[in-house]
């Protein structure tokens, strides 16, 4: 299950979110048309800023598009003249009233839509692909992830033959909805054809806790709502109502 289906959609509704936000079941076709034209304008018209992904958000007869990146001043442009004009084209196309909000990637070593085309570039420049395997996976780990896995297919290194390569370094759990597993994909045209990339970090897991962590959380609980109740009962002096750190410390 894991390996044949998307990561991130496998995990929609759990712990990531839907990249467009709209509801219309009589409009549905048109508008997933529409977003589907907003987001190639969006990657063709700023290829060099690194666009991670385009989110999309309809209320009424407003528009907004959300442009995560790694270089926002690339996509604003001077005095904002280049996100003024994409937002004409956005409002050509979708005929509402449209609003562009560019939001920074902080960390672009854990995006692995980024990290893959990282990769890409690496590849269309003619450096061996382990190289640049090793290359973004060493970066990503150093910037907190908790592992990563990279996949190159095609005609590697011109072969006549297309192969499959991959690495992995550190936990990438595909079948833990609880994991936070982030997946992207690129593609680089080099001189042999066309070659893929496909990217997968494991960046945290969320809602686990061990069996020791549940029950000091439960001898925690439990001492605040004995601290409330002596309060309330006014069996115990307001001083100690005061500091009920204390009492969760004196439970662990």
């Amino acid at each position: 299950m894991g390996n044949k289906t998307n990561p991130n959609a496998l995990r929609l509704g759990y712990i990531h979110d839907w990249q467009s936000k709209w509801f219309s079941i009589k409009d549905a076709p048109t508008l997933i048309g529409e977003d589907f034209k907003i987001r190639n304008l969006v990657r063709k018209t700023f290829k060099a800023a690194a666009v991670s992904w385009v989110g999309i958000e309809r209320t009424g007869t407003f528009l907004r598009v959300f442009i995560h990146t790694a270089r926002p001043g690339v996509v604003i442009g001077k005095k904002g003249a280049d996100i003024e004009l994409l937002r004409k084209q956005v409002e050509a196309i979708s005929q509402r009233q449209t609003r562009v909000n560019v939001v920074e990637i902080k960390d672009p070593e854990l995006d692995s839509r980024l990290v893959a085309e990282s990769i890409a570039v690496q590849l269309e420049k003619r450096i061996a692909h382990r190289r640049a395997m090793r290359r973004a996976m060493e970066r990503t780990l150093q910037s907190g992830a908790l592992g990563i896995k990279v996949m190159v297919s095609g005609r590697i290194n011109g072969a006549e033959i297309s192969r499959r390569e991959w690495n992995r370094e550190g936990r990438v759990p595909l079948h833990t909805y609880a994991a936070d597993v982030d997946y992207g994909t690129a593609e680089a045209m080099t001189s042999a054809g066309l070659i893929g990339v496909k990217v997968w970090i494991f960046k945290k897991q969320h809602f686990v806790k061990s069996f020791k962590e549940l029950q000091q959380m439960a001898k925690k609980e439990a001492a605040l709502a004995a601290a409330a109740m002596a309060v309330e009962s006014g069996a115990v002096p307001g001083a100690v109502a005061a500091a009920p750190d204390a009492l969760v410390e004196g439970a662990k």
